[in-house]
């Protein structure tokens, strides 16, 4: 009897699942830090998808019906969400989450359930090692931390270097990892490598400790709100060093809590709207600056990216069925982005180049561009 209660259980739970993949829309999670402390990620990237979603607004000639849940940008929160999007709402497929550390925890209640989840900006290479159903439209930290390495000896003339990590954050410590590796290997020297923790407010500590071995360079690869305080007591502090980090620095809160202290400070980044060079992504840039009177930005780019991907490969595999999705995000070698071609490796990651860009007159101002 008990065999039996099972297998009608079972049968009602793909049902369930068969009537969401047959029903009149098409229906996409999205699973993002809409408050809490990377809330500007969310939000931009929400705004991204909106606009995204307002140029392809159906496939398989259905509508689209974006379901949004907050992940607070917390672990705990991040994998309920996901499995909220799944089993209550019925997702075919999610975009998200917009950090590495939730993207992980979301991640792998996606793995579990058998539903594709497309990250745009969660840059740890864990987040798609050995996963079947993740993936992500940006590059990877190893990637990222060679280039930043690689600009700071060789554009920048950085000999002696110091590391500002946040212990927290998983994409914090394996990036400030890969800088290292790499900056050591060009010849370069780490003089200090110090720690502070998500959400910490007096930095006074870790700049002492940087500002005695007097660095060329500090990178401090973490999230806007610490990253800014951190260069404003430095700058405080009389601290000269060059001040470089990655795209986790990329907020308007950034300016906006640093101030005149930020200026100057380097980045690796993911996409500058100077670079945009597809039919696809002038008209995203287009249609953004109509919808939202400004123009766009790295995490916005990426999470429309990430809806395009996801929506092309809908309707490759013909159905809103997750597997099927699953099939053809993983087929997709070359497909034209917002600055060009892109394409999944074997991984699940997104093979594409690297902005360099930096603060210049209150602004964030495009350096350069390294391609893969």
């Amino acid at each position: 009897m008990k065999r039996v209660w099972l297998l009608v259980i079972l049968g009602l739970v793909f049902s369930s699942f068969s009537l969401a993949w047959a029903a009149d829309k098409v229906r996409i999670g999205v699973c993002l830090p809409m408050t809490g402390p990377v809330a500007a990620y969310g939000q931009m990237e929400w705004a991204g998808i909106q606009v995204a979603k307002e140029m392809f607004p159906t496939v398989l000639g259905k509508e689209v019906e974006l379901v949004l849940v907050d992940s607070k940008g917390d672990k705990v929160e991040g994998a309920n969400a996901v499995e909220r999007l799944i089993k209550l709402e019925k997702v075919c497929a999610i975009i998200g989450e917009a950090i590495s550390s939730v993207t992980m925890s979301g991640g792998a209640i996606a793995e579990q359930y058998g539903v594709p989840m497309i990250s745009p900006t969660a840059t740890n290479p864990l987040v798609t090692q050995g996963k079947k159903y993740l993936f992500r439209v940006c590059f990877i930290d190893p990637f990222q931390g060679q280039i930043a390495a690689k600009y700071a000896y060789e554009t920048l003339k950085a000999r002696k270097a110091a590391l500002v990590v946040d212990v927290q954050q998983d994409y914090c410590v394996g990036l400030a990892n890969f800088f290292e590796e790499n900056f050591k290997k060009l010849g370069g020297e780490i003089v200090a490598k110090v720690m502070y923790r998500t959400g910490d407010q007096d930095f006074t500590a870790q700049v002492t400790a940087v500002k005695a071995k007097e660095p060329d360079i500090i990178y401090i690869p973490g999230y806007y709100s610490e990253i800014a305080l951190f260069t404003k007591q430095a700058r405080e502090l009389g601290v000269k060093s060059i001040i470089f980090s990655a795209d986790g620095s990329y907020a308007p809160e950034l300016i906006q809590i640093g101030g005149k202290a930020v200026e100057g400070i380097y980045f690796t980044n993911f996409y500058d709207q100077k670079a945009v060079a597809t039919d696809i992504g002038k008209k995203f840039v287009e249609a953004y600056r109509k919808k939202f009177n400004k123009d766009t930005d790295s995490f916005a780019a990426l999470a429309a990216e990430a809806y395009f991907v996801l929506v092309h490969a809908i309707e490759k595999a013909g159905e809103a069925n997750p597997a099927k999705i699953r099939d053809a995000l993983e087929n997709i070698k070359s497909f034209t982005g917002l600055m060009g071609e892109f394409g999944f490796d074997e991984n699940h990651n997104a093979i594409r180049p690297v902005v360099i860009q930096t603060v210049k007159d209150g602004q964030f101002a495009y350096l350069d561009i390294v391609k893969p």
